[in-house]
């Protein structure tokens, strides 16, 4: 485990726009880049989401678990969790599935009182089918309301008041005018932007036309202030053989890139250094969500202005919250176990089971 540069106190209230956009611009001493402390606002789809109960399979089941699944809901739920104020821009169908999804991001203290409810169209809906090899997701969110978002959502108040904005390669994946949503999000060149924009690559293959995903989802991360991407998922987008160091040489842009490699750690690299954290052992029942887990994680400890190490341990023990359940939206340890966890030695750490 590598370690990294802690922030200094006087560096938790600095906003993004008196930071500049390089170390050239920052004074001598200070930590490494982080977004201000401000609202979070998080913008994508979340469908309903229909499952069986482990061990059975889809065509096995004689019942299905009824939740919601969404990947920036899901990071807002996290983030909401962590005590970040936070909201969800997005748009459901005028139909029980859209009251049902609004209700559950809501009940776990997520904004959302700007997500709108299209009255033409349905709110999307996928299955999950459990397998040995993994869980398959079959997709029905053609034509839903949220594929119709555009870039307006954007000049929504809670955008321009936010410190954060979170976005993910599922959205430009889903219809041209949320490809358009996520382009005029990222134009704004790093130095001039009122707000930082974190992307995680999110590859769903199902969602694009073949070879098309590699260049937009690379073009979109460069853009980004923070990125995150799972070495398998680089690899699959951008060549079988990369390293991490590979894919920061790739994504140069970013000031923050978290590349994850699975079970067993995760990589920071910022202009300052490059830090590691190994991932906590968990039992897996279910893997689905656990990536969006990590990614709140990581966003609650830059927000707090703890260093990259403690950053990296948080999304460990975020993302081990989401591998114990079914759902996408596992429960956290308590506080006080966060922080003992944060506090752990690093051969301590390195032995830690998931709590």
């Amino acid at each position: 485990m590598t370690g990294a540069r802690p922030g200094s106190d006087g560096d938790d209230d600095t906003s993004l726009r008196t930071r500049g956009n390089g170390p050239d611009t920052e004074p001598p001493a200070a930590s490494p880049w982080r977004p201000g402390r401000g609202p979070v606002v998080c913008l994508g789809e979340t469908m309903a989401a229909m499952a069986p109960a482990p061990p059975h399979t889809l065509d096995g089941a004689e019942s299905l678990r009824l939740s919601v699944a969404g990947a920036e809901s899901n990071v807002a739920m996290y983030l909401a969790d962590l005590g970040l104020p936070v909201s969800w821009l997005s748009a459901v169908g005028d139909d029980a599935l859209g009251r049902r999804v609004r209700a559950a991001v809501e009940g776990a203290g997520v904004d959302v009182s700007g997500v709108r409810t299209d009255p033409a169209r349905p709110t999307g809906l996928l299955l999950k089918d459990p397998g040995a090899a993994g869980t398959r997701v079959h997709y029905y969110r053609q034509g839903s309301a949220a594929s119709a978002l555009g870039p307006d959502v954007l000049d929504d108040a809670r955008v321009g008041g936010a410190a954060l904005l979170h976005l993910t390669g599922v959205t430009p994946a889903l219809s041209p005018s949320c490809r358009a949503l996520v382009e005029r999000a990222l134009d704004t060149p790093r130095a001039r932007r009122t707000h930082a924009v974190s992307f995680d690559v999110n590859h769903r293959p199902a969602l694009w036309p073949p070879d098309t995903a590699p260049a937009v989802l690379r073009d979109l991360a460069d853009r980004a202030d923070i990125v995150f991407v799972g070495l398998d998922e680089a690899q699959e987008l951008w060549g079988a053989g990369l390293s991490e160091a590979d894919v920061r040489r790739l994504l140069s842009g970013p000031r923050v890139l978290v590349v994850k490699d699975g079970g067993r750690g995760a990589t920071a690299f910022t202009e300052r250094g490059v830090c590691t954290v190994p991932a906590l052992a968990a039992k897996v029942v279910e893997p689905v969500g656990a990536g969006d887990a990590f990614a709140a994680g990581f966003l609650a400890g830059l927000w707090r202005s703890t260093d990259l190490t403690r950053a990296l341990r948080l999304g460990h023990i975020t993302a081990a919250s989401a591998l114990k359940v079914v759902g996408d939206h596992g429960p956290l340890p308590d506080g006080d176990t966060v922080e003992a966890m944060l506090a752990l030695t690093e051969r301590d750490w390195c032995r830690a089971p998931a709590r």
